[in-house]
């Protein structure tokens, strides 16, 4: 019996939101908060692992792929982050480590065949509020079957490279076809966050995202999200959102969005 795949891909990993509003990741601020600088997004930690069922599947991953990532240790900028995967009966098994510290595990497989598309018309765009109009994120502003959706945007060529460029992504077919990464699409799923809502510090802790059909460069992306549930664990405060991506208003990804809103640390 032939030993299972083992794939590896090792990053520096890169703080693509050092300038964020969301300020965990300032230096300072994640200090304050017992964190030893400021944090490597989740979504960027889900790219380099995401970078491993790309380079075992190609293009059909991105195509009809699923892949589950949680996050359970800090990524921290300039650091060495490395992304495994193993072959299990069905898929792989992911983790990414850092500096010996265990960062995030997940999952990602590839259908036989490509599931049902949701319903565009289940998912109905809310025009997100001004920024200085955003109610404060609490329980009645993020509560269950509240709608988020980000302002649609034109994905362009800057966008993509500098994307690529900024999670060391090295496989070819992203920058030869103009494919968006997966990193770039989950990246909306903050976006209907942040654009509905004020936001104290605060963590993406985890994501499964179904891949339905390419995005690419020129056409126009956006999230249509619901809120699916908004509960305490550990003292935190977090919510989950079930999102529709859209290019040109066509399925692109189905995602399940988990952040921690409210951290324990910062609650009165």
């Amino acid at each position: 019996m032939s030993a299972p795949l083992h794939l590896v891909h090792t990053v520096e990993a890169y703080n693509v939101s050092h300038a964020s509003e969301n300020k965990i990741h300032d230096d300072t601020v994640a200090a304050r908060l017992g964190f030893s600088g400021g944090l490597v997004p989740g979504v960027e930690v889900f790219a380099y692992a995401s970078h491993l069922p790309v380079r075992r599947w190609g293009r059909a991953f991105l195509e009809r792929g699923e892949m589950t990532a949680r996050f359970g240790k800090p990524v921290y900028d300039g650091r060495m982050a490395t992304a495994s995967a193993v072959e299990t009966g069905d898929g792989l098994a992911l983790a990414v480590d850092s500096e010996g510290v265990s960062c995030a595990t997940g999952e990602a497989r590839l259908p036989a065949a490509a599931g049902v598309l949701p319903a565009l018309a289940d998912y109905p765009y809310v025009a997100p509020p001004a920024l200085d109009a955003r109610p404060p994120a609490d329980e009645l502003s993020l509560a269950e079957g509240t709608v988020l959706c980000s302002l649609p945007g034109i994905y362009d060529r800057v966008r993509h490279e500098t994307y690529l460029a900024d999670v060391r992504e090295t496989l070819p077919l992203y920058a030869a076809e103009g494919i968006a990464h997966p990193g770039i699409l989950l990246r909306l799923c903050n976006s209907a966050l942040r654009e509905n809502v004020l936001l104290a510090p605060w963590i993406h802790v985890g994501s499964s995202m179904r891949h339905l059909s390419l995005a690419r460069v020129g056409e126009t992306l956006a999230a249509r999200c619901r809120v699916v549930s908004n509960y305490e664990r550990k003292g935190h405060r977090l919510v989950d959102m079930d999102c529709l991506l859209t290019a040109n208003e066509r399925p692109v990804a189905h995602v399940l969005h988990t952040a921690i809103y409210k951290l324990r640390h910062l609650s009165a």
